[in-house]
């Protein structure tokens, strides 16, 4: 296993790399530029200015040098600093705003495979039944949905119209001036929302999957032998099927992991959350290339923890893999 762990983990090096150079490239050919958008809304800015601001920020050199300077403060940890008028260090804003991204996400996360997995077990039990369908018809829903129309709508009617949930950011007015209890509550009925259309987004494929990986498990030899010794239904689902229907579930683990930050970007940007995904979102707007570039490493770097941990995952629950016999990890 250990073998298995540091093959995967040298494999990611080149990989990094290559994610970077691309990013890199593919954001500088974004049109506009920090300069740009910096004193567009200031017409008394002369080009002498243009230039010495762009030379202050080296986009005036090649952008291969660019990329190697870049790569160099990265290789000591310092992403450099934002190309905002604050100009603070880009690790001290990204480490400002991602616990609140992590554990937002790590919430919707929880409640996605605690709610997902009963619900396509239960479909695939009951295949073609009445709970099969209703999950077949929420199923439909949550890929048609759009999750910015449904953000709107649960806030015009929860926050708006009813009144019973605030619509923005994580505190209340005077929120550090009341108790413990308080504060909690109040961040609880600011996550409802946010949680909610987060958690959505995900459930009806992941109960999809969950209940396809059910039906082939239950389908396989060794289950109906299982039934033939006389074993429970309860014990063939839960102990000796449901595992090796996770295996689905376990990529799907993995490749959420860096959903953290993009898929924050949505959600945090309609509900005013001080997170990865505002910041992400701010930077693309105001072309701040070391910032963008920060979070995107973030996110790569997530990226390939996320498919390392569903290898793992993978790994644990089919010991075949990790001795070299389970075809292709």
């Amino acid at each position: 296993m250990i073998y298995y762990l540091a093959k995967r983990i040298l494999l990611m090096i080149p990989l990094l790399i290559g994610i970077t150079v691309i990013t890199f490239g593919v954001i500088h050919l974004t049109p506009g530029e920090p300069v740009e958008m910096q004193v567009a809304m200031n017409p008394k800015v002369s080009a002498e200015t243009r230039d010495r601001l762009r030379k202050y920020y080296e986009l005036d050199k090649p952008i291969h040098v660019q990329y190697y300077r870049w790569v160099s403060r990265l290789a000591r940890l310092d992403f450099g600093n934002s190309f905002s008028p604050d100009g603070r260090p880009v690790a001290t804003k990204i480490r400002e705003r991602l616990p609140i991204t992590i554990n937002l996400n790590i919430i919707s996360l929880i409640l996605e495979f605690a709610l997902a997995i009963p619900i396509g077990v239960m479909a695939a039990i009951h295949r073609n039944g009445p709970l099969d369908r209703w999950t077949t018809v929420f199923v439909f829903l949550g890929f048609a949905t759009p999750l910015f129309w449904l953000s709107l709508i649960l806030m015009y009617l929860f926050g708006i119209k009813l009144g019973w949930l605030p619509i923005s950011g994580l505190h209340s007015l005077g929120y550090a001036t009341h108790g413990f209890w308080w504060q909690l509550w109040d961040l609880a009925k600011h996550l409802v929302l946010p949680v909610s259309v987060a958690t959505f987004g995900s459930l009806a494929g992941l109960s999809r999957y969950m209940r396809s990986g059910m039906i082939d498990t239950l389908g396989q030899d060794y289950i109906t032998t299982a039934r033939a010794k006389g074993l429970s239904e309860r014990t063939v689902v839960y102990k000796h099927a449901l595992r090796n229907a996770l295996l689905p579930v376990i990529t799907l683990l993995g490749l959420s992991v860096p959903g953290l930050i993009g898929g924050s970007v949505i959600f945090e940007s309609i509900f005013s959350i001080p997170g990865m995904g505002q910041l992400f979102y701010q930077g693309v707007m105001a072309r701040d290339y070391p910032l963008v570039m920060g979070i995107l490493v973030i996110g790569a770097v997530l990226t390939l923890l996320g498919n390392l941990l569903a290898d793992v995952g993978y790994a644990l629950a089919d010991p075949r893999i990790r001795h070299g016999r389970g075809g292709g990890l």
